[in-house]
């Protein structure tokens, strides 16, 4: 029971000074320079997940503390907040600083819009970890009837970080063959979960190595058995189209290969998170590759909301004008905005989108 999220408040986080009531789509391809606030954009979300599901402390506590969170400081910024739209229903929340570098609720509440019942619940202030999730007991509550919507769609959110493929990399590694309940931000469980959907989703796990196929034509498929020092472990094995007989290890396939293979797993899951985000997905892909990711972007909206933040001029080219986010600096702070367009119509006669972006001639409709 999940929602997309329709529109989005940030103010104050890192360099998102103030972003209100910015429209999100089913997809949303963020394109703009290093530094622009892409992955800050991106990690608003993690940070809200780990809020709603009770670590926001040791979240901030493993990433620098409260102090980074805050838009230049907290000379500068003594609060930052968030208020997301799900259809009917809303999350808002503002933070504070307090003593031990730690951040505490100024305010969190809960919203339905819906014209036939609103409803406005505080959940308090002055706590150290969000309260939402506790609204989900009793259940029939009023509190309930929101927080049943809102809080398993925001702690179902998953940013996906696929760039470690060094020897030392999770994805490489043996992992408990108990641990498939979903696919790990970094799948460092990729070959306990790819086990569980050949076993449990056979059609699914099918797709998923038809697709790899289409992008490394010598792979033939996975090989997840036990794990010769520990029965209750699986690694990441694979076999060459041609050589059945002798098994690869993960350290014997190309970092893009490998980043793609986990990609087409996120994408085709058979139930997906209730928002996929990624963060520079082209990282080391052929230009194939480009393509079949854009194709996998497109099929996993049939189940969930998607954001990409990528400076790839090649990828952004499998998109529309609309699907895009134009994310830059100015004056200290990160700004969103959508293309104009209605002035594209003309460039796109003769220049591709990924183009007309790497010309620099991209220009926004509307501010954040």
């Amino acid at each position: 029971m999940t929602q997309a999220i329709s529109k989005l408040t940030i103010k104050g986080y890192k360099s998102i000074r103030n972003l209100e009531n910015f429209e999100l789509r089913n997809l949303n391809i963020l394109i703009g320079p290093n530094g622009g606030g892409k992955s800050n954009f991106v990690s608003f979300f993690e940070f809200v997940r780990e809020i709603a599901v009770k670590g926001m402390q040791l979240f901030i506590g493993k990433n620098g503390g409260a102090y980074t969170y805050s838009y230049l400081g907290p000379k500068v910024t003594e609060q930052l907040s968030g208020d997301l739209q799900l259809g009917h229903n809303a999350y808002q929340f503002t933070l504070v600083y307090a003593v031990g570098d730690k951040l505490i609720f100024q305010d969190e509440r809960i919203k339905c819009s819906d014209n036939s019942s609103p409803l406005e619940c505080s959940l308090g202030s002055g706590h150290y970890e969000s309260l939402l999730k506790d609204q989900l007991f009793p259940k029939y509550s009023k509190n309930w009837q929101i927080a049943r919507f809102i809080y398993p769609t925001i702690s179902n959110w998953i940013v996906y970080h696929f760039h470690d493929t060094s020897g030392l990399a999770k994805v490489k590694s043996p992992c408990l063959k108990q641990d498939y309940e979903h696919l790990r931000p970094d799948a460092g469980n990729l070959a306990a979960f790819l086990l569980r959907l050949k076993d449990q989703n056979p059609n699914e796990y099918a797709f998923i190595k038809e697709t790899i196929r289409l992008a490394a034509p010598f792979f033939e498929d996975f090989i997840l058995k036990d794990h010769y020092s520990d029965s209750n472990k699986t690694l990441l094995e694979w076999k060459q189209k041609g050589a059945d007989d002798y098994p690869l290890q993960p350290s014997q396939i190309s970092d893009g290969t490998l980043r793609f293979i986990c990609l087409a797993t996120a994408l085709l899951q058979p139930e997906p998170p209730s928002m996929i985000l990624l963060d520079e997905p082209e990282l080391g892909l052929h230009p194939l590759a480009l393509a079949l990711l854009a194709e996998l972007i497109q099929k996993a909206l049939l189940k969930t909301q998607v954001i990409v933040a990528t400076q790839s001029a090649a990828l952004v080219d499998h998109f529309q004008p609309e699907d895009i986010i134009l994310v830059e600096r100015k004056n200290q702070e990160s700004i969103f905005s959508r293309p104009d367009t209605e002035k594209l119509k003309i460039w796109l006669e003769d220049y591709s989108l990924g183009d007309i972006w790497s010309r620099n001639i991209i220009e926004g409709s509307s501010g954040q």
